[in-house]
C-alpha cells in the first residue's frame, strides 16, 4: 500500500468544498486542525464553525469520500470542538472568496481583549459602501446575518465573527 504525505493529504482536502458555502474550501474555512498519519491510518482533526452545526456530517462524509477517491482506504475523523473555532481561523484567501462570492467577511475588532468581539461597520459586498444595516441576526444558515447596503440597495449576508 502507498505510503501518503501530510502535504497531498492537504492538498486533497483543498479539493473539499463546504456545503453551507461552496466557494470556501474547508481549508479556507480554517475548520481543518490537524492530519496525522500513522502506519496506513490516515486522521483528520476537525472542529465545527458551530457546535452542533449540521454540516459537520455531510463534510465528514465529503472529506472520507474524497480521500478514498485517491486510494486511501482507513480514514479516521475526529471532532475537535475545544478551543472553539473562531473567524480568526478563517484564510485570508478564504475572505477574498466569501467577498467575491457576495458574502461580506467577518472584520473581526477585539472589544475586550478576552474573547468578545464586535463589528464596527459592515463594508457592501457589491459595491464597497459601509452605509449598511443589519435586518436581521440570522441568515441562511446561524454563522450569517442578513444586511441591507443603503447605497446600491442589495440585501447580502455577512459571516459574523466569532
Amino acid at each position: 500500500m502507498r505510503k501518503f504525505t501530510k502535504e497531498e493529504i492537504y492538498q486533497y482536502l483543498s479539493q473539499v468544498s463546504d456545503p453551507e458555502v461552496p466557494v470556501l474550501s474547508i481549508l479556507d474555512l480554517g475548520i481543518v486542525r490537524d492530519v496525522q498519519i500513522k502506519d496506513e491510518e490516515v486522521s483528520i482533526i476537525i472542529t465545527p464553525t458551530y457546535s452542533g452545526c449540521p454540516a459537520m456530517d455531510v463534510i465528514a462524509m465529503n472529506i472520507r469520500m474524497n480521500l478514498m477517491s485517491q486510494g486511501i482506504k482507513n480514514i479516521k475523523i475526529d471532532m475537535q470542538l475545544s478551543p472553539a473555532w473562531t473567524t480568526d481561523w478563517m484564510s485570508e484567501e478564504g475572505k477574498k472568496k466569501l467577498k467575491a462570492y457576495g458574502i461580506a467577511p467577518p472584520q473581526r475588532k477585539s472589544k475586550d481583549g478576552i474573547g468578545m468581539f464586535e463589528e464596527d461597520e459592515v463594508p457592501c459586498p457589491h459595491c464597497g459602501s459601509e452605509n449598511t444595516i443589519m435586518t436581521s441576526q440570522f441568515g441562511s444558515t446561524s454563522c450569517k446575518s442578513l444586511y441591507k447596503c443603503h447605497s446600491c440597495q442589495e440585501p447580502f449576508e455577512h459571516f459574523k465573527c466569532h
